[in-house]
């Protein structure tokens, strides 16, 4: 039997005290070793990450990793998958990483449904490097880019990533332990494009632990139907980052469509019958 502890390595952790991150990592090494226990084998695990504080996840993982450029998560991801589909391929990213100059990368690999999961570390802010306003930071919220408080209204990527074709979207929060791992479990096992936009409180620059630990209601519990399209709709635009009210965490969306790797593999033998058909006829006629 693999324990968390096992999976972790001798790398110093050097996440500010109280971050936010310190629960995803358990949380995923609880994961993982779930997945080992259950027969996937620990060498067909591959992680990566981005630019950010989120990236150093893959230092503190004894898996198989790869430390992308800023942004480039998704592509990483996406050509360890299609070079071998046997994987299971866990990206971990940041708000800033992927929410911003990434973006176009995560709607691409939601739209062509590629059977990998993006686990967004969202702190709202660029922590890394102490504190500039990121995507999904709230509109007039001063920053140390902008002290006089931001002019954007932040991202939703909940409502874009149903609206991008994702087949899989949900919300964590590292604060509830037990339906953080249970929602990263359900991204992880969904075939297809999942990602997961993790509420993950940045301790010294965006301490947003009360607002969410207050506000913070699960979809489940609330009667919600995640293969209700419409309704996923809805719900994604019931709170964005700044406003009030409750905040929905969850599974918003879970549908099933082919994966990209299946249909990179249909049209292959669609090309290899085509050929062989072509054969046939050419030696029919030429002997």
């Amino acid at each position: 039997m693999t324990t968390p502890k096992e999976l972790k390595t001798t790398t110093t952790n050097t996440w500010c005290p109280g971050c936010g991150n310190f629960a995803v990592l358990n949380g995923v090494l609880s994961l993982f070793s779930d997945l080992i226990n259950e027969g996937t084998p620990k060498e067909n695990i591959v992680i990566a990450s981005g630019i950010g504080c989120h990236g150093k996840i893959v230092d503190y993982i004894g898996l198989n990793s790869f430390y992308s450029i800023h942004g480039r998560t998704v592509p990483t991801l996406e050509g360890i998958k299609l070079a071998n589909p046997e994987l299971t391929v866990v990206g971990f990213v940041g708000d800033g990483d992927t929410y911003g100059e990434g973006l176009a990368h995560l709607i691409f690999a939601a739209k062509r449904n590629i059977d990998i999961s993006v686990f967004v570390h969202n702190n709202e802010v660029y922590a890394l490097t102490t504190g500039q306003y990121s995507p999904t930071t709230a509109k007039g919220l001063p920053r140390k880019s902008t002290p006089r408080g931001t002019l954007e209204e932040p991202l939703n990527p909940i409502a874009l990533m149903i609206a991008s074709g994702a087949t899989f979207v949900a919300r964590a929060f590292v604060g509830d332990m037990r339906h953080l791992k249970t929602v990263l479990r359900a991204a992880i096992d969904h075939p297809g494009f999942s990602v997961v936009d993790i509420l993950q409180p940045s301790f010294v620059f965006n301490n947003t632990y009360k607002l969410y630990r207050e506000n913070c209601y699960k979809l489940e519990d609330s009667g919600h139907d995640p293969a209700n399209y419409e309704a996923a709709v809805h719900r994604a635009h019931e709170w964005v980052t700044g406003m009030s009210g409750k905040v929905p965490a969850g599974i918003f969306y879970q549908t099933k469509k082919p994966t990209f790797n299946e249909l990179i593999l249909e049209d292959s033998n669609l090309r290899k019958e085509a050929i062989r058909i072509e054969l046939g006829k050419f030696i029919e006629k030429y002997g």
